[in-house]
């Protein structure tokens, strides 16, 4: 059987959110920016995937990437842990000092430890 790709919109608008307020944007000027209408960020924020368009235009504009957000079901697979990824990106930000990008990662160490299943 085929692996299944299934899209988490609901993860990549809290990633986009995350970058909105990173750059101290409104929505107003996510939509600006992007080139993306308002109403399709509205309908993203109540649940709705983006079609492939706003989803293109909106990677583009924050940097992320929709591979991040496809989860694929299969029992053979490995990828890195979740964590793992997250622990490399907080040393690879350039807005972190090294001293920074450790105590991040220990916070959210403990964190993830108190809370994953």
């Amino acid at each position: 059987m085929a692996d299944e790709k299934r899209f988490d919109g609901e993860a990549f608008f809290a990633a986009l959110d995350a970058v909105r307020i990173v750059r101290d944007l409104t929505w107003k000027k996510v939509a600006e920016a992007s080139r993306v209408p308002a109403s399709s960020l509205t309908r993203m924020s109540q649940g709705r995937n983006p079609d492939v368009d706003t989803l293109s235009a909106l990677c583009a504009w924050s940097g992320l990437s929709a591979d991040n957000f496809m989860k694929i079901a299969s029992s053979n697979r490995t990828e890195a842990e979740p964590f793992a990824q997250l622990a490399a990106h907080l040393r690879a930000d350039p807005n972190l000092s090294p001293e920074g990008a450790k105590a991040m990662e220990t916070l959210l160490k403990t964190a993830y430890q108190q809370f994953r299943k």
